[in-house]
């Protein structure tokens, strides 16, 4: 596995959320993470069909486009009894004309599980893959998962996305009813970046 060197990362998101979680994460480190808006870098089109898939579009395009490494994630939610749905689709369930509405796409999501007569618990997973690229063209991937199921209502007001409506296993609360560090301590992305830290810099 190849090493991290220098004392500069990009991190290819637009997300300041996402972006500050990778930070805080990386702090120990003593390397200065940036995001795609202070490189002005666009938005890729993602157009595959796997998180790696879309994860390693948006590696590359900013590390070709900037001469650094850079680390993409792609991530969402998969829900067993909807067949793994929404899955790469996660934020596009959101979509709408005046940006991304996540109670709609959560309420989908519900009505969708109530339509398909699927006994509870329903079981679902986040998921979240990274890919760290060079300008040389090489990546290496790292995943993380956190289990658990589909709540209803939506409980919390904490977190992004579908947060509300996810309880992990082994707790109570949902991961919008969590404090965001304890949230980011155990969670898909948490667990992706312990093996990009552990493969990068250990």
């Amino acid at each position: 596995m190849r090493r991290l060197s220098g004392d500069t990362l990009l991190v290819a998101t637009h997300n300041a959320g996402k972006l500050e979680e990778i930070a805080h994460l990386l702090q120990p480190f003593g390397v200065r993470v940036i995001g795609a808006a202070e490189c002005n870098l666009p938005e890729p089109a993602e157009t595959e069909t796997t998180f790696v898939g879309n994860a390693r579009i948006k590696a590359h395009a900013a590390a070709r486009a900037t001469g650094l490494p850079a680390l993409a994630d792609d991530s969402g939610i998969e829900i067993d009894a909807l067949g793994g749905a929404p899955g790469v689709h996660t934020a596009d369930w959101a979509e709408t004309e005046a940006g991304r509405d996540f109670v709609m796409a959560m309420t989908r999501a519900h009505e969708m599980l109530v339509e398909s007569k699927a006994r509870q618990p329903w079981t679902a997973r986040f998921r979240c893959t990274l890919v760290l690229a060079w300008p040389d063209g090489h990546d290496e991937v790292f995943e993380g998962t956190v289990d658990g199921w589909i709540v209803w209502p939506m409980r919390g007001t904490e977190g992004h996305g579908y947060d509300p409506i996810f309880q992990p296993e082994g707790h109570d609360v949902t991961f919008a009813e969590m404090d965001r560090w304890e949230k980011n301590r155990i969670s898909h992305r948490a667990e992706a970046i312990r093996k990009f830290v552990a493969g990068c810099f250990g």
